[in-house]
């Protein structure tokens, strides 16, 4: 009776195994690419033989700015995306707003619309405002594009929040926005990493915002950075792909150390 289970359990086993090596063996390239010295997009080897670190040396001296642009924009748009997203999702969840729900439905429209679209509109106010190549225009831009998920998913968490314990704290002498800073807040706690770790990636990834609201070098994130790199060191694929592993790190790492909160902040909501 156990064998089938324990064959069909080896094939699954085996399935999700190469499943898994298909997918990251372009991140195994990229990183196999950048250990090489000296060597082309098709000279490759399978297996490195002799790793160097010239290729992150490079890259770290030619886009080192570029990666602590893409960090202090992406960490700004964070902080703007929650501080708005945060109260905006706790009115909807906890006022019985009249029409929350196509208040709601109209912000998951809302990233349908393409980005080339909102970066042009953008790019003509931005210019009236002094926001093209700022550090802040860039981390405003990027919050919208977490702003919608960030709502909706923090508004589906804060509607499954009794409404006996914000109603407690109010009975005990606070107002709403102490109810709101030192209850619900901390509730949310789940729901809050995983949006902003979205929109630190959303941020993070941007190019199209990158390239449409930034004439100079003064703002340059690392997308703009590795768009640029490839242009003027295509043959020097070593540089390229050592600049690519290192703007992957954050994320990596990121990813690795929120994947819980990830399930709990988007599985929390559908839980009451």
């Amino acid at each position: 009776m156990k064998r089938p289970s324990s064959l069909r359990g080896a094939w699954n086993t085996t399935a999700a195994l190469l499943i898994l090596g298909f997918l990251l063996f372009p991140v195994y390239w990229m990183l196999n690419t950048a250990l090489q010295p000296d060597t082309s997009i098709t000279a490759t080897e399978w297996f490195p033989t002799s790793l160097s670190l010239s290729n992150f040396d490079a890259a770290v001296s030619s886009q080192g700015r570029s990666l602590l642009t893409s960090l202090v924009v992406a960490l700004g748009a964070v902080v703007v995306c929650l501080a708005l997203a945060a109260p905006a999702a706790y009115g909807l969840a906890q006022f019985g707003l009249r029409g929350g729900r196509s208040i709601v439905f109209t912000t998951l429209i809302t990233q349908m619309v393409p980005g080339i679209v909102i970066a042009n509109a953008l790019y003509s106010a931005y210019a009236e405002l002094g926001l093209v190549n700022s550090y802040l225009g860039l981390i405003l831009a990027d919050a919208s594009l977490g702003l919608p998920f960030s709502i909706v998913l923090l508004r589906a968490f804060m509607v499954s929040i009794p409404g006996e314990v914000v109603e407690a704290a109010l009975v005990d002498g606070a107002n709403r926005f102490t109810a709101f800073t030192r209850i619900v807040l901390p509730m949310s706690r789940n729901a809050l990493i995983t949006a902003g770790l979205f929109t630190f990636l959303f941020a993070w990834s941007d190019f199209m915002f990158a390239l449409t609201l930034n004439t100079t070098d003064d703002v340059k994130p690392i997308t703009l950075g590795i768009y640029q790199f490839v242009g003027a060191h295509v043959s020097d694929w070593g540089a390229v792909m050592a600049t690519a592993v290192l703007s992957a790190v954050p994320a990596a790492i990121l990813l690795v150390l929120a994947q819980k909160y990830i399930a709990a902040g988007i599985s929390g909501g559908s839980i009451k």
